[in-house]
């Protein structure tokens, strides 16, 4: 039986995820800021734990890795799942709009992190498993802000990966596309005050179309979560996760986009190094 610490559980993606964990014969330890919602949607069961966890305090996320392996003795897959969306262009999000997306998506999912990496570590063993998006791979009009949050996310996990390998803990950071889920509900998808009329072509596009997608994502979200299962039991799993068709060709794109743009720049690239008696 191993060991699920999922965050923002209790709805979405994760709330199928632990559903599926717990399908399978394994432990959920599953938290969110109320953890009575967790109950209402995932049941009682001997397996699982609800545990109260607002990510963006250090405090109770340390008292959550604590309860957990009182608990359950160990945690085996961390699952940073929490967090939202800001839609508005990079102009329109103002401070206080981007400090706290960023306090959610990134330092929260550190705080989370650091938290649970101490238990991991002590057993010589353990998955970090991060949820990015395709917008922390490839950024989009309207999604700048929220997409630079994920492509924190990125990078971070990159590290991480070679960091605690030799440690036997891995990391991976998923990249889904769109699933088909509440994502674009007002409830998870917050749009910045300010909306400027001069990015009606571009973000305003991107603002019409995450309403017209609202619930007709191509992504299977029951498929996600068998796909985390996947993940879990492989025994050298990838440090990148793309998942749905959407994220593969966009993903695809963006390298071809990239070999081209630095074949036409190639030149001035190189002419860049330290040459001796130059």
């Amino acid at each position: 039986m191993r060991v699920w610490f999922i965050t923002g559980a209790s709805r979405g993606l994760g709330a199928l995820v632990a559903a599926e964990a717990l399908a399978s014969g394994d432990a959920v330890v599953a938290t969110a800021r109320d953890p009575s919602s967790v109950t209402a949607r995932l049941g009682k069961n001997d397996r699982l734990l609800p545990l109260k966890l607002d990510v963006t305090n250090e405090a109770e996320a340390h008292a959550a890795a604590e309860a957990a392996v009182k608990k359950f003795g160990r945690i085996d897959i961390l699952l940073n799942n929490a967090g939202y969306g800001l839609l508005g262009a990079v102009e329109e999000a103002n401070a206080e709009e981007v400090q706290k997306l960023f306090a959610t998506n990134v330092f929260g999912a550190l705080a989370v992190t650091r938290a649970v990496l101490p238990h991991m570590r002590r057993q010589h063993s353990g998955h970090v498993i991060n949820i990015s998006s395709i917008g922390g791979y490839r950024a989009y009009p309207g999604w700048g802000v929220y997409g630079a949050t994920k492509f924190a996310i990125e990078g971070i996990t990159e590290a991480l990966a070679g960091e605690v390998a030799p440690l036997g803990i891995h990391a991976t950071v998923v990249e889904p596309g769109f699933f088909r889920t509440d994502f674009l509900d007002d409830n998870s998808l917050v749009r910045t005050g300010k909306q400027l009329a001069d990015y009606d072509a571009s973000v305003g596009q991107t603002r019409s179309a995450a309403g017209d997608l609202n619930h007709q994502q191509l992504g299977d979200p029951a498929k996600f979560a068998k796909a985390m299962m996947v993940l879990a039991n492989a025994a050298n799993p990838p440090v990148r996760l793309p998942l749905g068709s959407d994220t593969v060709k966009r993903i695809e794109a963006k390298n071809a986009e990239v070999v081209a743009e630095m074949t036409e720049w190639k030149e001035l690239a190189l002419s860049t190094d330290w040459v001796e008696g130059a």
